[in-house]
């Protein structure tokens, strides 16, 4: 009986004919039961009474734009572990697969595999009976090589019939911006970079209009995504609220972006609704220097520069003495200055919660690198997913709902006395929980627009 079966490795170029795809590279996991392929943008939807499900597929690893549209029938929805551990539901399809020159009908998932090496996993459901894995070899059935995907996929391209969507940001370059571009382009919607130093605005009550640099002007938005760092957050909101003077719907907005960069007033509005955060203390230049130790509970303790020509720094005062010297030191500056009850039995940890209109979407573990006091993914710590509780869960969707954000990043300590808020960022990086976790947070984002407008996408009838 072996000798009738197929010898793979532990990757296999594989075909669906059916789906409109000609080549995949599939990874081979005898230890998953079942297979699943790349999917985005999945929509249910009835044809002749049955249930259908249209999706996209990203065929070729570590490429966004090639892009094919399928379409079949339901044959069941199942709740699945993804590599994170966490249990998610999935359609389930049914379709032909080909592998070398033989062809079977197999079950499979649609899940979003975009930020794993594989589009597909060929899991031991769809291989009994049929092939032998050494998982010392690859393509044994064979390679594909680039120009032969190239003559597959070549002429492939997204169709543009959705909205018209502004990003509104400082550097196009920047992971979370191309991740929400390539996520608005990838669902048909047309999208737009906005540079804001070079935006300029034209105030008038009949025709209010926004600029680009050139002279260009900016009209025909359904929707602007905000995105605006901390040095421009005075202008940057101008101009959003400029776009939403016009009518055009902004993420987030420029009142909720506005209160939560101010860094005091965001805490007294938080501290108003009820939510918990570390005993913290606010002041300008203070004479009293040991009450102001004292009434955050003494050394160690947290000292942040809010405000200044010298920019805005955290620092960790172990002893007394030294958060005395850090608090004379920003006296000199004559600055606004904050101090805060350090969280010992955090060690270093923090997490991380997306919120996406209302949802707790992700969340994340962020570990502070050696010698390190606070988590920080851009000076060596490290991000893992997390469960959170549900009373960290309320806290985060709290927080969120009080600052009247939309997409937010609210950052939790743990702590004795239970989560405490640290701090609600309006503008949250996507790339550590991305990866960390394995969604495609831009794809939501963009979906919540979607939402938001009640725009949903044609689906063909036949």
């Amino acid at each position: 009986m072996t000798d009738k079966k197929l010898l793979i490795g532990s990757e296999e170029w594989c075909g669906f004919a059916e789906l409109g795809i000609p080549a995949i590279k599939a990874r081979v996991d005898s230890g998953a039961r079942t297979s699943s392929i790349h999917a985005f943008n999945v929509h249910r939807f009835r044809r002749d009474g049955e249930s259908w499900v249209s999706f996209e597929v990203h065929p070729l690893e570590n490429n966004r734009h090639t892009v094919i549209r399928c379409e079949r029938p339901i044959v069941d929805k199942r709740t699945v572990k993804n590599s994170s551990g966490t249990s998610e539901d999935r359609y389930v399809i049914r379709t032909p697969i080909r592998l070398g020159d033989d062809q079977w009908d197999i079950e499979v998932t649609l899940a979003n595999r975009d930020s794993m090496g594989y589009r597909m996993l060929l899991g031991r459901e769809a291989m009994n009976g049929r092939v032998i894995v050494d998982p010392e070899l690859s393509f044994c059935l064979g390679d594909v090589e680039p120009s032969e995907l190239s003559d597959f996929y070549g002429k492939n391209e997204t169709v543009k019939s959705g909205l018209k969507i502004g990003l509104l940001a400082s550097d196009e370059l920047l992971y979370s911006n191309q991740r929400i571009l390539e996520a608005g382009k990838e669902r048909g919607h047309e999208m737009v970079f906005l540079n804001i130093k070079q935006c300029y605005m034209k105030l008038d009550a009949l025709e209010p209009e926004v600029h680009a640099r050139g002279g260009k002007i900016i009209s025909d938005l359904d929707a602007v995504i905000t995105r605006i760092r901390p040095s421009v957050t005075f202008y940057g909101c101008a101009i959003t609220r400029h776009f939403e003077s016009m009518g055009v719907y902004t993420v987030n907005s420029s009142a909720a972006v506005t209160q939560s960069r101010d860094k005091l007033y965001s805490l007294q509005l938080l501290l108003k609704n009820g939510i918990s955060i570390p005993t913290t203390g606010f002041a300008n230049s203070p004479i009293d220097t040991n009450d102001l130790i004292e009434m955050v509970g003494g050394a160690p303790l947290i000292v942040k520069l809010l405000e200044g020509s010298q920019g805005r720094g955290v620092v960790l005062a172990e002893t007394k003495k030294a958060a005395e010297s850090v608090i004379n030191a920003f006296k000199a500056l004559k600055a606004n200055l904050l101090v805060q009850e350090f969280i010992k039995e955090a060690e270093g940890k923090d997490l991380r919660c997306f919120v996406i209109d209302g949802k707790v979407v992700a969340s994340i573990e962020r570990v502070a690198a050696p010698g390190e006091f606070r988590a920080n993914l851009h000076q060596g710590g490290t991000a893992a997913f997390v469960k959170i509780t549900a009373d960290e869960k309320a806290l985060a969707l709290k927080a969120t709902k009080t600052l009247g954000l939309m997409v937010a990043g609210v950052d939790i300590i743990r702590s004795k006395k239970g989560p405490l808020l640290l701090e609600v960022n309006s503008s949250p990086g996507l790339e550590g929980i991305e990866v960390a976790t394995g969604k495609d947070i831009a794809g939501m984002i963009i979906s919540s627009i979607e939402k938001k407008l009640k725009w949903k996408r044609e689906i063909a009838s036949q």
